[in-house]
């Protein structure tokens, strides 16, 4: 139970973000014409926020399955790329790995990487509450929205900015938790000079990829300054 007290505290942040943002998924779901079932269906097992909105789009248009599958493929290309970095930390998981995976959003990932464990407690129950209490306030606000959009006509101009100032507020709590800031300025530059070269719909996989490569060369280097910090 104090493990438990323990995560939902380190994930109060994330509930006030995904209850508002689960909940606009849920509004616009209802919009489109699709019901509660659908919305918790989709929270439970889809659960990749970015996709699930652009997944009502794709229902709302009867997109085929391989529109689908390559639209689920670039909208989430990032998990690709820090669910690698996770694979260490998820080793010896035991029957908790397949939902760790399942359940690794990008918020999920900013909590667990981290290693943020209590003393004494396991790392891998942690990580696990952390992700099962992450994914119940999706559900939560998806539920939510598509019960108030069966009864309350609501205007969705300007909703999906909603997922961008959650990743502003992520992104600044790691700045200031965190001493060690070259990852998140090469993060930065990488992802700006792609946008800048390939446009707006083009740069994320590429980005990425220069990411993780900068990020190779200079891993030592940081892990050392990293060390020197503690």
């Amino acid at each position: 139970m104090k493990l438990f007290r323990y995560a939902l505290k380190k994930t109060l942040p994330v509930m006030a973000g995904y209850i508002v943002l689960g909940t606009g998924f849920g509004l616009l779901l209802r919009v489109n014409g699709y019901g509660l079932l659908w919305a918790l269906a989709m929270s439970v097992f889809i659960y990749a926020g970015a996709l699930q909105y652009v997944g009502v789009s794709l229902l709302a248009s009867g997109a085929s399955l391989v529109s689908v599958a390559l639209t689920a493929l670039m909208v989430n290309a990032r998990h690709l790329f820090y669910g690698i970095s996770m694979i260490e930390e998820y080793k010896g998981a035991g029957v908790k790995k397949p939902y760790l995976i399942h359940g690794l959003s990008d918020e999920t990932y900013s909590l667990v990487v981290t290693k943020d464990v209590p003393e004494g407690a396991k790392p891998h129950t942690y990580y696990f509450l952390v992700s099962f209490l992450d994914q119940c306030y999706w559900v939560l606000g998806s539920a939510i929205g598509s019960l108030l959009g069966s009864v309350i006509p609501f205007d969705m101009k300007g909703l999906d900015f909603s997922m961008t100032a959650l990743f502003v507020t992520v992104f600044v709590e790691q700045w200031m938790k965190n001493k060690e800031h070259r990852p998140a300025i090469f993060g930065l530059l990488g992802s700006l000079i792609c946008l800048l070269i390939l446009g707006a719909d083009k740069f994320v996989v590429p980005s990425m990829m220069v990411i993780i490569v900068i990020l190779s060369i200079l891993r030592r280097p940081i892990e050392r300054k990293e060390k020197e910090h503690e």
